[in-house]
């Protein structure tokens, strides 16, 4: 096995084809998971200074400084309040929508699909501040619901499209059957419709909790520094502190997206998230 560790002999091997599509997927793999490894090693140096590859000192000093923080338990709330409300009123908002893109074709249909778009594909620093204008004129800035109403806005595509390929995706022969055995329109849509849709939707859902928890920049500009969550903390931690500092609170952050992931591994895929985009 080592001798194909040499580099001529491996070439020969595989084959040249093979050797440097190797290459390639060396070159992803590092320019992909580098800074990840690298922010794993900076929160296990208790001393490190540029410009060496390695620290000079290996330890868990900053894991302990990191815990010993009293904000870091109440961002952890904060992050984990913001998200979950941020997604329910999403639910309540969106979900309606989408069935009703799904399932009624009206003037300006894909036009309105493609407005949820417009919150991603411009510089989010500018919307904020727009919105800002207005959040002033209404007394939503540095508020809780003002934070809420900043994170639904970022969801939104992902809670309206993602669903709404759901909902086309359950026959309509189905529905009939339950009409026909004597189910009104509530119960068809409770008991046939939303349970063949929830895959898509609980997609939608993870997307939208896991993007509340790492918003940073609009609960900063909102929150003006009331509301803390787990983002906003790393900033402050960032900047007052060494880099082993916020190396150890991004791999905390890191935890919550890596839970749900699993927890809902069965329901992620290219087929569920690449539907959403579909429009027909």
């Amino acid at each position: 096995m080592f001798k194909y560790l040499n580099p001529k002999r491996f070439y020969f091997a595989v084959g040249q084809k093979r050797f440097f599509e190797f290459i390639v997927f060396a070159v992803f793999i590092l320019f992909f998971y580098g800074p990840l490894l690298n922010m794993i090693m900076l929160a296990f140096a208790d001393t490190y200074t540029v410009p060496a590859v390695l620290p000079q000192e290996w330890g868990i000093k900053w894991w302990k400084f990191i815990f010993k923080q009293q904000s870091l338990v109440s961002s952890i709330i904060q992050s984990f309040s913001v998200a979950a409300i941020t997604t329910l009123c999403s639910m309540c908002l969106c979900i309606p929508a989408a069935y009703a893109l799904a399932r009624f074709k009206f003037p300006g249909r894909k036009i309105f699909m493609l407005s949820f778009l417009l919150t991603n594909a411009f510089p989010k620093l500018g919307i904020y501040t727009s919105i800002g204008i207005l959040f002033y004129k209404y007394n939503l800035m540095g508020t809780l619901p003002g934070v809420v109403i900043i994170h639904m806005i970022n969801s939104m595509m992902f809670m309206v499209w993602l669903p709404a390929s759901a909902f086309r995706s359950v026959h309509r022969q189905q529905e009939e059957a339950a009409r026909d055995a004597g189910a009104g329109p509530l119960r068809t849509f409770f008991s046939v419709t939303l349970p063949m849709a929830m895959p898509g939707i609980a997609v939608a859902t993870l997307y939208t909790f896991l993007g509340s928890m790492e918003e940073a920049q609009g609960t900063m500009l909102v929150g003006l520094g009331r509301i803390k969550t787990m983002p906003v903390e790393m900033y402050g931690i960032i900047l007052d502190y060494p880099g082993q500092a916020g190396a150890v609170f991004a791999l905390i952050l890191i935890v919550p997206s890596l839970v749900l992931i699993l927890a809902m591994r069965k329901y992620i895929g290219p087929a569920a998230i690449a539907g959403g985009f579909k429009m027909k």
